[in-house]
C-alpha cells in the first residue's frame, strides 16, 4: 500500500545515505525505477514494471467480482476493470502527494514517487527533525486515503446501486479504507509504524528507540499476517457456509506469506537506516584525511615518496611555484609505477587536476560529507581549512572503510 520511506523501506522511503563507491557501502541512489509519468511539485512520479502485473490481476479479479453482480456486461467487463486498477493507484498516488506536500511543508527534499507491487513509495531525502513532524507526515496518507473513500461513499447516493458507477464507486470506496487502515496498522514500515516511532520517539527523546520499538512491532505484525491472514478469510468462508478450496487457500496463503515478507524486509531496512543514520556523524572530513606533502610536478615519484615518509605523510599534493594546490597525486596512480622506475616519472603525470568539486572542507561531516563524495565522485578530495591552508588528502576507500566499521559497532540505543 502507499507509504513514506525515511529508510529503505518497500512501500516508503527515504534515501539511506551511503558512502560513496566500494565495497560494503550502503545502497545510494537508485536509479529512475520505471516509466515516467509526470512531475506534479516538481517531484517525479516513476510506474515500476511491477505495476502492471498487479493491474491485470486487479484486473481479473475485479472483472470476476463484475460477472457476478452484472452478468450483461460481457467481455466489456474487462474494460471496466482495467479502469478500475487505474483509478485505485490514482488513489495510491493522491496518498504518496499527500506525504509529499507534507514533507515539502517540513522543507524534507522528495526524490520521487514510485507506483509498484504493493502500492506506492515516496522517496524522502532527510529524516523528519522532530517527532511531531514525522507523526504528520506519516499521518497525512492515511488521511487522505480515509477522506478518498468518504468521497467515494457520498458520490454512492447519486447512482443506481447495480450499475457500473455504482460498483466502480463502491469498490474504490472499500480498496481505499483498506488501504487506509492497513497503513495504520502500527509497525514499520507502515505509515502506522512511523506513527508508532514518532510517539515512542518524543516519550524517550531518542529516534533510534523509537524506530527499534516500531520495527519490531512491524516483525511482529508480518508474522501475524502470515499466519492470520489465512485462518481469518478461512474461518470467514465457513462462517458463510462456503466450501473452501484447495487453490483458495493456496491464493490466502501466497498473498500472506507476500505481505508477510514486504514487511518483515521493510522493518530490517528501517532499522539497518536508522543504524547508519546514527552512526553518520562520526564520519568526520578532519579525523579522515590523510596529512599530505606538497611537492611540484615535474618532482621525481621516488623522491616524494621519500619526502612523504620522512614527514609521515600519506598522500602528495601538487602545487604550483606559489605553493597554490593545483592537482592530487592519484593513489592508484602510484601503486602501478614498478620500484625501479620511479625515479624517472614525474608525480604530475600520476596527478588529477583540481576544481572546486574535488575540493572540500576540513569541517564536513555525517550525512553532510557523504552527500558531497556522492555529488562529486572521485578516488582523492583535497581537504582544506576554512582559510583555504591544505588540510590533506582524503581518499574515498579510507570513507567506506571507517563506514564500515562504525556499521559494526554495537547499537546503544534499545
Amino acid at each position: 500500500m502507499g507509504d513514506t520511506d525515511n529508510s529503505a523501506e518497500p512501500e516508503k522511503s527515504n534515501r539511506q545515505p551511503g558512502a560513496p563507491g566500494g565495497g560494503g557501502k550502503p545502497p545510494g541512489r537508485k536509479p529512475g525505477g520505471g516509466i515516467l509519468m509526470g512531475r506534479p511539485f516538481g517531484v517525479p512520479v516513476y510506474v515500476a514494471p511491477s505495476w502492471f502485473l498487479v493491474a491485470a490481476l486487479i484486473t481479473w479479479v475485479f472483472g470476476g467480482q463484475l460477472d457476478r453482480i452484472l452478468p450483461d456486461l460481457g467481455a466489456v467487463r474487462y474494460l471496466i476493470a482495467l479502469f478500475f486498477a487505474v483509478a485505485f493507484y490514482a488513489s495510491v498516488l493522491v496518498h504518496e502527494l499527500a506525504h509529499t506536500v507534507a514533507a515539502l511543508r517540513f522543507q524534507l527534499p522528495v526524490r520521487r514517487i514510485q507506483l509498484q507491487f504493493f502500492g506506492g513509495v515516496s522517496e524522502i531525502e532527510k529524516e523528519s527533525e522532530t517527532p511531531g513532524r514525522e507523526f504528520v507526515l506519516a499521518f497525512v496518507g492515511p488521511l487522505l486515503s480515509l477522506l478518498l473513500g468518504a468521497v467515494f461513499y457520498l458520490a454512492m447516493f447519486a447512482v443506481e446501486p447495480r450499475t457500473v458507477p455504482g460498483v466502480l464507486l463502491a469498490g474504490l470506496m472499500i480498496s481505499n479504507l483498506i488501504v487506509a487502515a492497513f497503513n495504520l496498522l502500527p509497525g514499520l514500515p507502515l505509515d502506522g509504524g512511523r506513527m508508532l516511532r514518532a510517539v515512542v520517539w518524543k516519550l524517550s527523546g531518542n529516534p533510534m528507540t523509537g524506530t527499534v520499538a516500531a520495527a519490531w512491532t512491524g516483525r511482529g505484525l508480518a508474522v501475524a499476517v502470515l499466519i492470520g491472514l489465512p485462518l481469518a478469510t478461512h474461518a470467514s468462508g465457513l462462517s458463510r457456509g462456503e466450501s473452501v478450496g484447495n487453490l483458495n487457500s493456496l491464493t490466502d496463503a501466497l498473498l500472506a506469506a507476500i505481505l508477510a515478507a514486504i514487511i518483515w524486509t521493510g522493518a530490517g531496512n528501517s532499522l539497518r537506516s536508522a543504524r547508519l543514520r546514527a552512526r553518520l556523524p562520526e564520519l568526520r572530513a578532519r579525523t579522515l584525511t590523510r596529512r599530505a606533502v606538497p611537492v611540484t610536478a615535474d618532482t621525481p615519484l621516488s623522491e616524494a615518496l621519500r619526502r612523504a615518509n620522512e614527514s609521515g605523510a600519506r598522500a602528495l599534493v601538487v602545487v604550483d611555484a606559489h605553493g597554490a594546490p593545483t592537482a592530487v597525486v592519484r593513489e592508484s596512480g602510484i601503486v602501478e609505477v614498478p620500484e625501479h622506475r620511479r625515479p624517472w616519472v614525474a608525480v604530475g603525470t600520476l596527478s588529477q587536476d583540481l576544481g572546486d568539486d574535488l575540493r572540500i572542507s576540513a569541517e564536513l561531516a555525517g550525512e553532510e560529507l557523504i552527500e558531497r563524495l556522492r555529488e562529486f565522485p572521485a578516488t582523492e578530495y583535497l581537504v582544506v581549512e576554512e582559510t583555504g591552508e591544505i588540510y590533506g588528502v582524503l581518499a574515498t576507500h579510507d570513507v567506506e572503510r571507517a563506514f564500515v566499521d562504525a556499521m559494526s559497532k554495537p547499537d546503544t540505543a534499545r
